[in-house]
């Protein structure tokens, strides 16, 4: 049985969906002048498509794959290792680099005489860019494998007759011509002409997006819209019931699902709030960071400083200012927050994605499987003038009828007009319903009650059937019983009660009255308010095993009615909560009636108004780009019913010309176009096709609602992470550029820190502290933020605040002890050379000042407001343990000869890291003392209102 419509809330596949639809293969004439396919008797389909019931010949099977190619869908492009690496060299802070170190390498080549130090420069910054290179590149080609391993919606074989035999065949070798056999639980393989068909019934979630399982037949059906014909059977879906023959009019790119595909691969895959962020960062550090650079050359030079060591004070200022180690960061920090949402079942693919779930404001999610459970189950009957209640969720015989005595006749007679059947769980799935979801929720709903369907349906053979059809919207069983033949009719309700004049009442059929009539109607529109599908159940005795169609639906008596809904998840109510108190707007898109979407939304709290905005795809159509707008931004609920793949797209571009950042749910092959061009496309791992996993940022494993906003909850705290380390690491950037001003204004000769050290910080102390702050867990608040500003930048003015306050103490520890030491010697700064043991340990007391007051920095930045001793210093073990290895390196750095040679360092003794300690210890009381004033001057405003 196909889908049937419920009071009010019709549920049958949606005309808009194939309306943008180029011509199909429905809509090609079978030959030159003839008529579409689908209109066309099936023993004249074989002839007009140059076939035979017997199939293909083998050699003419092969000359028409030579002409068409195979039936399969181009893989998306898939870069090699190589390019994928050598991408790695083109960001914006590597290029910089690289031309750093190639002029490094020439000035090396152009001093007299040459200095190891310059070398080791050279050396240094390359095998920094090669060291953020393979990181990258380690991530990059983790998520394309992990993209290549959800390819697997297409079957991989199928069986057809090919010279009148029989064959399994690989699905990519079929052809137009071939003769397809078709059973329950097959999937369709290419898109096809049904030439026979024996209760078939298919399930066409992959192009419609809703998981109706509707009748296919094999007679001829007008020419129109290919969706809309049917006898035609397509790419992707699903046959749930029956069997039949099908001749394979299109494959490959050609289907409906290619054509999809191919709308999928045109839309522009967006670039993420982060990315534009980074890029925009990196553009203005490396301007800045040549600006300064080019300033310091011209001014050694011009106090008549020799070219080569000029340049190579600059090329150290800039080093200074250019965070090396913030990609390889950057990248092992959002690695981390998509470890964190696998966990909590969502697959990331592409990291920067982390974060724009983060800044997501709103939501865009289909109705089926996401909100709901896509478990049909009957909650409410009504037989003999009262309703009863069952309880149960879903496919499993769990649960019971209240008062089952009066609907047990309703249930038997639902249970012999069925097609389905249930499936016990085999270990790896629960309960399942081969067939149509809906008659499985009827069989269900019996075994609830006590019936045993499988000995019923022995008890009582069937001799005849007339299968649903949209028109009379009825379907109909004939079943031979002890007392004689019995016919057993299900359909919608407004249909099945004007063929009934009887009803069964107080044990037996009554005359079926105009108030009857008016209470079984009230009864069906009570249910349908509730978002109910209604199905209205009536039997009759007939006088032959195969009476005429008339006879069989007619002079029936009315056994009652059966609600069923798919329930909604259990914890997307919560979920659903979460996102409205983050400032989250929910917009339902599904292409289900206005009536079960608005029910299900006030299930799980999307709508809570009396007056949700509700649009249809047809009113959609008549909307210009300026009336999208106008409706978008109109405040409050709103639901999107009946709606196609372009609605779907328009809606989502209509949302970012206002400036939101948004997220799309979809599992069908018509919600690739829209999950490619939202901010964040999620598809459903379970029931998702191939194409939206293809085409998504995100694949939720568990298909739910509420993985999302556990995962917005891990993308906000991911972009809070990476503003804490961004502050981290830019401190000690100041830390490294003041003291090298500070010296050419003062006019000593050397820097007070060497680019080799600076190399040493950015590497060897701030990228792991770093990787622990961008490991820091959620704060508890969270969800209860609004998001952030699309227009909000990574460098907020607070961030720069924060940067220049602890980048203060940081240099000015670091001038302090550098001058201290200089000026203690009593050598006069022109004196000064790279050798000099002073110098030596002076640069040695500046390079170790920078790294011991970061680990204290590291502690200050945990937390914006809150004192980092209410939240524990030993809390973050890593931060811990990364900040003491950096410490240790420092050590080995100053004690360790070969490396003395290296970064020209001198050994430090006790007194001097006390000194550097009381230094670092001032940075973190300084920031204490901040965030006190912080905390004290919001409490004041707060008890002044």
């Amino acid at each position: 049985m196909g889908s049937l419509d419920p009071v009010g809330a019709t549920d049958v596949e949606s005309p808009a969906t194939a309306a943008a639809a180029p011509p199909g293969p429905a809509d090609t004439p079978a030959g030159p002048g003839g008529p579409a396919v689908q209109s066309l008797p099936p023993q004249e389909v074989f002839a007009a498509l140059g076939t035979s019931p017997r199939g293909l010949a083998p050699e003419r099977a092969a000359e028409l794959r030579g002409l068409h190619g195979t039936n399969e869908l181009p893989r998306a492009g898939r870069r090699g290792a190589w390019r994928m690496l050598a991408s790695q060299f083109t960001d914006l802070f590597a290029v910089v680099l690289l031309i750093a170190s190639g002029i490094t390498f020439l000035a090396y080549a152009l001093e007299e005489p040459r200095t190891t130090g310059t070398l080791y420069l050279a050396i240094s910054i390359l095998c920094v860019v090669a060291l953020n290179a393979v990181i990258g590149f380690a991530q990059e080609y983790s998520a394309e494998r992990t993209a290549e391993a959800l390819q697997a919606m297409v079957p991989h074989t199928c069986r057809v007759l090919r010279g009148g035999t029989p064959a399994e065949l690989p699905v990519r070798e079929l052809v137009p011509g071939d003769v397809v056999m078709l059973e329950a639980g097959d999937a369709v393989p290419a898109d096809c002409r049904l030439v026979e068909a024996h209760d078939v019934a298919v399930n066409n979630a992959a192009l419609t997006g809703e998981s109706d399982a509707v009748a296919r037949i094999a007679e001829p059906v007008a020419a129109g819209p290919p969706l809309e014909a049917r006898n035609l059977v397509f790419m992707g879906t699903d046959a749930v019931a029956g069997s039949g023959r099908a001749v394979v009019l299109t494959t490959g790119q050609a289907t409906e699902f290619g054509r999809i595909f191919r709308l999928t691969a045109a839309a522009p895959r967006q670039k993420t709030p982060l990315q534009r962020e980074v890029a925009s960062m990196a553009r203005r550090v490396s301007g800045a960071a040549l600006a300064i650079g080019a300033v310091m050359f011209a001014l050694r030079t011009a106090g008549g400083q020799p070219l080569v060591p000029s340049f190579v004070f600059a090329l150290g200022v800039m080093v200074a200012l250019v965070p090396e180690g913030l990609p390889a960061t950057l990248s092992v920090s959002l690695a981390i927050g998509v470890r964190r949402m696998a966990r909590h079942n969502a697959l990331i693919k592409r990291l920067v994605a982390v974060e724009a779930l983060g800044s997501t404001t709103v939501v865009c999610t289909d109705k089926t499987g996401t909100l709901t459970q896509a478990e049909m189950t009957v909650v409410d009957l009504w037989a003999d003038g009262s309703r009863h209640a069952v309880t149960g969720v879903g496919y499993a015989p769990v649960g019971a009828v209240e008062d089952p005595g009066p609907v047990l006749g309703l249930l038997r007679a639902a249970g012999l007009c069925n097609n389905a059947r249930t499936v016990p769980p085999n270990g790896r799935n629960g309960w399942r319903v081969l067939g149509d979801t809906t008659e499985g929720a009827l069989l269900v709903a019996a075994e609830k009650a006590g019936i045993d369907t499988a000995a019923a349906q022995a008890a009582a053979p069937r001799t005849a059937e007339f299968p649903f059809d949209s028109d009379r919207k009825l379907m109909s069983t004939v079943h031979e019983t002890p007392d004689g033949h019995l016919a057993c009719v299900k359909g919608a309700p407004q249909e099945l009660l004007d063929r009934c004049d009887r009803i069964h009442r107080g044990g037996g059929p009554r005359p079926l009255t105009g108030e009857q009539r008016a209470e079984v109607l009230a009864a069906g529109d009570a249910m349908a308010a509730q978002g109910l599908r209604v199905l209205a159940v009536a039997q009759r005795g007939v006088g032959t095993a195969r009476p005429a169609q008339q006879e069989a639906e007619s002079g029936l008596v009315l056994l009652g009615l059966a609600g069923m809904l798919d329930p909604p998840r259990p914890e997307v109510v919560a979920s659903v909560d979460a996102c409205r108190r983050a400032g989250i707007r929910i917009v339902m898109v599904t292409g289900d009636h206005p009536l079960t979407a608005e029910a299900i939304a006030r299930r799980v709290g999307i709508v809570r108004r009396p007056d949700p905005l509700v649009v249809t795809g047809a009113q959609i159509d008549a909307l210009d780009e300026h009336g999208m707008d106008t409706l978008l931004a109109r405040p409050g609920e709103l639901l999107l019913c009946r709606v196609s793949p372009e609605h779907k797209m328009r809606t989502v571009a209509a949302l970012q010309r206002r400036g939101e950042v948004v997220a799309v749910t979809g599992d069908g092959a018509n919600d690739a176009p829209a999950l490619k061009h939202a901010d964040i496309g999620v598809a459903m791992g379970v029931t998702g096709t191939d194409v939206a996993r293809e085409a998504a940022d995100m694949v939720l494993l568990d298909d739910s609602f509420a993985s999302i906003a556990r995962a917005v909850e891990q993308g906000r705290a991911v972009y809070r992470n990476i503003r804490k380390f961004l502050v981290y690491v830019f401190t000690s950037n100041v830390g490294e550029l003041v003291p090298i001003l500070a010296a050419t204004f003062t006019g000593f000769p050397l820097v007070p820190i060497n680019a080799v050290q600076v190399l040493a910080v950015d590497l060897g102390s701030d990228v792991l502290p770093a990787l622990a702050l961008g490991a820091e867990r959620p704060e508890p608040d969270v969800m209860d933020r609004p998001p952030r500003p699309r227009g909000e930048r990574l460098f907020s003015w607070e961030v720069v605040r924060r940067i220049l306050f602890l980048g203060a103490f940081q240099s000015l520890g670091a001038c302090a002890v550098f001058f201290w030491y200089v000026n203690g010697s009593g050598i006069p700064y022109a004196d000064f050379t790279a050798d000099s043991p002073v110098y030596r340990e002076a640069i040695t007391m500046t390079h170790a000042g920078i790294v011991l007051s970061q680990f204290f920095a590291s502690l200050a930045v945990r937390t914006d407001r809150e004192s980092v001793l209410r939240v524990g210093l030993l809390s973050n073990r890593r931060l811990l343990a990364a900040g003491f290895l950096g410490i240790a390196f420092m050590a080995v750095v100053s004690y360790l000869p070969v490396l003395q040679t290296v970064f020209n360092t001198a050994p430090l003794d006790a007194v001097h890291w006390a000194v550097l300690a009381a230094f670092g210890a001032l940075l973190l009381a300084a920031d204490e003392t901040r965030k006190w004033a912080l905390r004290h001057r919001a409490a004041r405003k707060e008890a002044g209102r």
